[in-house]
């Protein structure tokens, strides 16, 4: 099972009001980083957001190219090839985002009147359409 807070991290998150926040970059040793602090409009806060917009928009042109390059039979396997490591790459970055966003997601109330499933997704949701499929 893949631990999504390393123990010190548990610790002060459990200790303050504020949740750490995953940033998009691994450190040199390539461990999660995390930035603890009650000022979404820090510096570091800017510019994590910043480049998760950069992340996410390079994804979006990676997926454009390389669906150019899968739709074409007669593509060489070196450019498939090349485009199946960047959509990885691509992938790893937009799940990175996801998992810090979803980290700062507001946990709703028992009182707030969540679905039966324990969540808070209208009936209309992309999520629930497809459970209905």
């Amino acid at each position: 099972m893949r631990e999504f807070l390393p123990d010190p991290v548990a610790e002060f998150a459990a200790s303050s009001a504020s949740v750490p926040r995953l940033l998009p970059w691994l450190s040199p040793e390539g461990k999660p980083c995390y930035l603890f602090t009650d000022d979404p409009g820090s510096y570091l806060s800017r510019l994590a957001d910043d480049l998760e917009a950069v992340q996410l928009d390079t994804g979006a042109d990676v997926l454009g190219c390389a669906r150019k390059v899968l739709d074409d039979p007669a593509s060489p396997s070196g450019e498939v090839r090349y485009a199946g490591l960047r959509l990885a790459e691509c992938l790893s970055d937009a799940l990175r985002v996801a998992e810090s966003r979803g980290m700062r997601l507001p946990v709703p109330d028992a009182e707030d009147g969540g679905n039966d499933e324990g969540g808070t997704e209208p009936d209309d949701s992309p999520r629930r359409r497809d459970a209905r499929r």
